[in-house]
């Protein structure tokens, strides 16, 4: 499968990453509590496909429940561009609408049902694997 390095960010910019994707990709639109209220739609990737350009520093970090999922924010801009899923916690959840010309990316967009998301999260185990 060939990749392509595909940069995004926060909106302030302070926050820039680089995702590895193929030319066309599924991305979830997870119901849960979280991205249900925030909108995210995101694709999952392993880490070996992740790397964060600038804005470490700029990161804050919000967990609930069991606490697995890393929720990662910029704290100028409060936008969230990427986080550490529960049901990935060896990949990052790229936030579709943060990757740089997103309204030209070939994706799929995927129903997932997070509100029941111990019967479901398994659909998701293998998105992180390289």
């Amino acid at each position: 499968m060939l990749l392509t390095a595909r940069a995004g960010g926060c909106h302030c910019g302070a926050v820039r990453f680089e995702a590895d994707l193929p030319e066309a990709f599924e991305v979830e639109d997870c119901n849960c509590s979280i991205c249900a209220m925030s909108g995210n739609i995101h694709v999952i990737v392993p880490a070996s496909r992740f790397r964060l350009l600038k804005g470490q520093g700029a990161l804050s970090e919000y967990t609930f429940n069991t606490g697995g999922a890393k929720h990662l924010f910029c704290s100028k801009c409060g936008i969230k561009s990427f986080y550490v899923p529960r049901s990935n916690p060896e990949g990052y959840a790229v936030t579709w609408r943060c990757l740089d010309n997103w309204q030209a990316l070939d994706v799929t967009i995927d129903a997932f049902d997070g509100q029941n998301w111990e019967a479901n999260a398994g659909k998701l185990a293998h998105k992180s694997q390289a």
